[in-house]
This record gives structure tokens, C-alpha cells and sequence, in this order.
């Protein structure tokens, strides 16, 4: 059983398209990490973990076409091995999230199994990066990286964009392009805490940067991809991606607050555990955005956002239309390449242009 192609927005008449050929898991085998970085999203007060027959009912409850571990560094976890050997034998396109260090436990035929390894970089320089996640992390970055490309495997570069970096990430795609890699951008979000935190007009400044001097590849942070002229996008979070967290909870975004619905509920439902109330809540749209032009771009926002703000049924706070202003995004688009991520998340993909390589 595949999604429905259809999945109706909890409180509009709005109908969101959802992929059709199965969903995007995102598996969080560990929150543990070897890093302790003040901006992460994981709760660092506990650890949890899923094991391998956790993943193995999840697998075999919903039709799957790619999965990514992250949450955690994936391969502090013991049974990290046995799930990746598992993990290869189904049917799915599979990546992973790292500092580098899940690579780098890793034989070559292990890493040989993914689709694309992203790695984690803020910063443009060794000292920002290892200020901010821990001396010797830029080194190891780098180094996995150049043993991805010798090996084959395509490599992605994944930042944060916070207010510490929001100015100089078209310098993190500079880095990227050496490898041949994309950068996939993520919006802070304020799970721990608001200290990074971008205002509107960084958010907004942040992005025009970024496109100034990169090419896109996708668009799925709702409002950028509105204000850049594209059109609805193809499922996203709460429409065809599950979220399963070490906790053997479900969540509909990675960033939904709350300890989730239990493990139990989605195996139980399968692909109908998107009709849950989480997973609604995640779809809904505000009325105030029912009657605005880029509803079917947006949807509102990002549901994730303003569920952490306490303001589900308000505008995501970095809507410019409810306060009377537009932003005009000027991009120039990259030939298309095959991303597992590019249709999962609030995630916008850019890489360096030619001349800046």
C-alpha cells in the first residue's frame, strides 16, 4: 500500500499532493552523539535507542522508498552494523546524517551501501567549525568526505542556518563544491532553545545571500519556496514522510515537540498512521492564510515552527503577506540531480555556482 495521492489540509479545502511511491523514514537509531553542540535539536539528558526488531516492524509496516538515519550520531549505536546490513537488503534508497564519525567506523563496502552521506558543516573555516562542534571535527569531516568521492558515493553537505552563520553559507557551499556536493540548508529551529534564532530579517536576508551566489536544487522551506515563484511541491513532512525517534516514538517533523505518538500506533496503522492527530495538526494550515495566493507554495508555513512557538493556528512567524510586505527571491536553478532528501523536509539544496567553484 502506498500514500494516498492526495492528503487533505486539516482545517482548508486545500488538497496536498503526496509521492506516490512509498515514504520518506526518517530512523533515529540513537540520540547518542560524540559531540555535544549547543544549537542540536536532540535531547542530550537521556539516551535511547532503537533496535533492530524496532526497525525491522517499521520496515515491514509501511512501503518505504528511502531512508535516513539521523537524530543522533547513528553510529555510536551497538547494534549499528547488524541494522545497516539489514537495512541494505530492502528495496531503498538509504543515507545518512553524520559529524563524520558513523562514517568513519565504517568498512568501504558498509559505506558503499548509501545512497548519499551528508555531513554536517556551519562554517566555511576549520576554526569556526571546531569552535562551534569541537576540535578535530572539520579535519574528520573532510577526510570522510574525500573517502566518499574515492569511493564512489555521493556526499552532501548539510548547515544549520542560524544567526551565527545565516550571512556566510554561500562559503559552506564553496567548501562543498571541492566534492562535487551540494548544501542542503535547514532553518534553525527553537527545540532547546531561541539563542540562534533568526529574526525576520536575517531569515529573510539569510536566503537572499545564499541565492546571490548559489544555484538552487530544491526548495521545500514553505515560505522561500513561495517567494521564489515555485509552484506546490510534491509530499513533504506529514504527507509522506514518518518520523520514528530513538525514543520508538512517531513524529510528523523532526522537530515536533512532545515525545510522539508510541511505536505501537504505527505499527498498527502502517501508512494510515498519517491520519493521526500529530500528523493532521502537522497538514493544518491557518485561516488566516486560507484566502492568500501562495497557499497551495506555503501551506502556512512551517507547521513544525509553529507548533515549537505555540502558534499552530497563527502564520509562520517568518510570513512576510501578513505584515503587509512581500519578499521577491531571485533564484537561478540547477540542473536536477537525484536527492533522496530533496522532497522529505523543510530543506532547501543549493550548490556553488561554476565560476565559484
Amino acid at each position: 500500500m502506498t500514500p494516498s495521492p492526495l492528503s487533505r489540509t486539516a482545517n482548508t479545502g486545500v488538497v496536498r499532493p503526496a509521492a506516490s511511491e512509498g515514504f520518506a523514514l526518517g530512523l533515529g537509531l540513537t540520540n547518542e552523539c560524540n559531540l555535544a553542540c549547543s544549537f542540536c535539536y536532540r535531547d542530550p539528558s537521556r539516551v535511547d535507542r532503537l533496535n533492530l526488531e524496532q526497525v525491522r516492524s517499521v520496515m515491514e509496516s509501511l512501503p518505504v522508498r528511502s531512508v535516513n538515519l539521523g537524530t543522533g550520531e547513528n553510529g555510536m549505536h551497538p547494534q549499528f552494523r547488524e541494522i545497516l546490513a539489514y537495512l541494505t537488503t530492502q528495496p531503498v534508497k538509504l543515507t545518512i546524517t553524520s559529524n563524520g564519525h558513523s562514517a568513519a567506523v565504517l568498512a568501504d563496502d558498509e559505506l558503499r551501501a548509501f545512497h548519499d552521506v551528508e555531513f554536517s558543516l556551519d562554517y566555511s573555516t576549520e576554526r569556526a567549525q571546531d569552535d562551534q562542534r569541537g576540535a578535530g571535527n572539520w579535519a574528520l569531516i573532510h577526510k570522510q568526505a574525500a573517502r566518499c568521492v574515492r569511493l564512489g558515493v555521493p556526499v552532501t553537505f548539510i548547515s544549520v542556518m542560524m544567526k551565527s552563520n545565516y550571512l556566510g553559507l554561500a562559503n559552506v557551499a564553496r567548501v562543498a563544491k571541492r566534492y562535487e556536493a551540494p548544501l542542503r540548508v535547514n532553518v534553525y529551529q527553537s527545540v532547546r532553545s531561541d539563542i540562534y534564532a533568526l529574526t525576520y530579517e536575517e531569515y529573510w536576508r539569510g536566503f537572499q545571500t545564499l541565492f546571490e551566489q548559489t544555484d538552487v536544487i530544491a526548495i521545500g522551506e514553505p515560505l522561500v519556496r513561495a517567494m521564489a515563484g515555485l509552484p506546490a511541491r510534491t509530499g513533504g513532512c506529514a504527507v509522506s514522510t514518518v518520523r520514528v525517534t530513538p525514543r520508538a516514538s512517531t513524529q510528523p517533523c523532526v522537530y515536533w515537540p512532545g515525545a510522539g505518538d508510541p511505536l505501537s500506533l504505527l505499527l498498527s496503522l502502517g501508512p494510515r498512521v498519517v491520519e493521526t492527530s500529530s500528523y493532521e495538526e502537522a497538514r493544518s494550515v491557518p485561516d488566516a492564510c486560507g484566502s492568500c495566493r501562495h497557499l497551495e507554495a506555503c501551506y502556512g508555513g512551517c507547521a513544525g515552527r509553529r507548533r515549537i512557538q505555540n502558534a499552530l493556528l497563527q502564520p509562520d512567524f517568518y510570513c512576510p503577506i501578513v505584515r503587509g510586505e512581500t519578499q521577491k527571491l531571485e533564484i537561478r536553478m540547477a540542473p536536477a540531480r537525484e536527492l533522496p532528501k530533496s522532497e522529505s523536509a523543510c530543506t532547501t539544496i543549493v550548490i556553488a555556482r561554476e565560476s565559484d567553484g
